[in-house]
């Protein structure tokens, strides 16, 4: 688990004048890392204020500073970020800071993101307890959370195929449909389309198959998080999950931010892990006194809905619920470390998402499903349209925060999705 050191020092100020702006998702000590297209070129780079960082064109320009062949992974180690924070702080000298502005620096509404890994392998949990018992009472209101969820971190394993960056419109998907249970299924576009506000992580160094991965040693196979949208069609995934789970009605697409904060920007924003109270402790290998003291993340998290009346008419968009992944049941090391417990392989770059982060009050949940209870109780939005569920033309926006006293307030960009019609 990484700790607090010289990099969080809220002191420290960058040339990048946008950086040092309050409220700035993107100051010094973040960095978070992200690929991107600019000026004819792929690359990989950091945010810093209202800028992309090209650190790899930036380093095999300057060979001889021994970090040529910047990778996502070297660019979110603890070293080669001490060093991007001296090439982009206060101290760098007015030679190299020019050379970096005129050639290296890309405001961030003008380059292409792509996604940060080449993504093999997605699984996504369903970790946190107060998600899981909503649902839960929507479903079966006599028996909301199924016994085994307080043992187990519950996952199943998504389609990496259809994961894609933010901005990238989704059209909406067609699946069986029995809301009409007299009659057979009928296979229509998705009635009931939803979002689902989740934080990923990406795997760094994975382990072998047939070898395990100790909780004790789970956060050093984590390279950082990111935010992330499983987007669900509800009424598809509801006839088909029985008996084995999600299918068609999670893959049609995931959409995930550009940017990968690091665990070690993180350090300061850490908390206890879930307090379980009077529940069931962990099993062994899911149990560890450190994960126990600091395996959660004081991680702020927001959604927000513009519809496309709302953007003819010029009306900002309307939040919709505001969540923290402290509040997971599961931390990603126990995330992690269940994962590889059977012997499963992970490999560098796949993509673990937490579920939705829903916290306890109404206005931390964090999908419609529970927001509306099913539909039953819709949203009215500040121009008098109402939700059900996502319509045509709804864009979802996601954002999340880091924030304590006495110390910068760590941003993770946005993750927004479009819906299109059915095709």
């Amino acid at each position: 688990m990484k700790s607090i050191n010289e990099s969080h020092n809220p002191a420290l100020l960058s040339w990048v004048e946008s950086a040092n702006v309050e409220d700035c998702d993107f100051p010094l000590q973040n960095l978070p890392a992200c690929r991107f297209s600019a000026a004819g070129r792929q690359a990989v780079g950091l945010g810093i204020g209202d800028f992309v960082f090209d650190a790899s064109g930036y380093f095999e320009t300057h060979q001889e500073l021994g970090l040529s062949g910047i990778t996502i992974e070297s660019a979110l180690s603890c070293g080669e970020r001490a060093e991007f924070q001296r090439l982009l702080g206060t101290d760098t000298d007015s030679e190299t800071r020019e050379e970096i502005e005129n050639r290296f620096l890309y405001p961030m509404n003008e380059v292409e993101y792509f996604l940060p890994f080449d993504i093999r392998d997605y699984t996504d949990f369903y970790c946190s307890i107060y998600h899981a018992t909503n649902v839960g009472r929507i479903f079966r209101p006599d028996n909301p959370l199924l016994p085994n969820y307080r043992y187990v971190p519950i996952g199943y394993h998504g389609r990496a195929s259809s994961i894609v960056i933010t901005g990238t419109d989704v059209i909406r998907p067609k699946g069986q449909n029995r809301s009409d249970t007299e009659n057979p299924p009928v296979f229509i576009p998705s009635r009931a389309l939803d979002y689902e506000m989740e934080v990923g992580f990406y795997v760094g160094r994975g382990n072998d198959l047939g070898t395990t991965i100790p909780i004790s040693e789970a956060e050093d196979h984590i390279l950082g998080l990111s935010l992330v949208n499983d987007w669900s069609a509800r009424d598809v995934q509801g006839w088909e999950a029985q008996p084995l789970g999600p299918f068609l009605g999670k893959n049609f697409a995931t959409t995930v931010a550009p940017f990968v904060v690091s665990m070690d920007a993180l350090a300061p924003f850490r908390v206890p892990a879930f307090d379980r109270g009077d529940e069931p402790a962990p099993l062994e290998y899911l149990s560890d006194p450190d994960n126990e003291k600091a395996g959660g993340i004081d991680l702020n998290l927001e959604v927000l809905i513009q519809t496309e009346k709302m953007r003819e008419g010029g009306v900002d968009p309307h939040l919709l619920s505001r969540s923290n992944l402290k509040d997971l049941y599961w931390t990603v090391a126990q995330m992690l470390t269940h994962h590889a417990s059977n012997g499963c392989n992970l490999q560098t770059g796949d993509l673990i998402a937490s579920g939705t982060v829903s916290g306890k009050e109404d206005d931390q949940r964090a999908c419609l499903l529970e927001i509306t209870k099913r539909g039953k109780e819709p949203v009215e939005l500040p121009n008098g349209e109402i939700r059900r569920f996502l319509e045509d033309g709804d864009e979802i926006i996601m954002r999340g925060f880091c924030e304590r006293e006495g110390y910068r307030r760590i941003g993770f960009g946005e993750c927004r999705g479009k819906i299109l019609p059915s095709i």
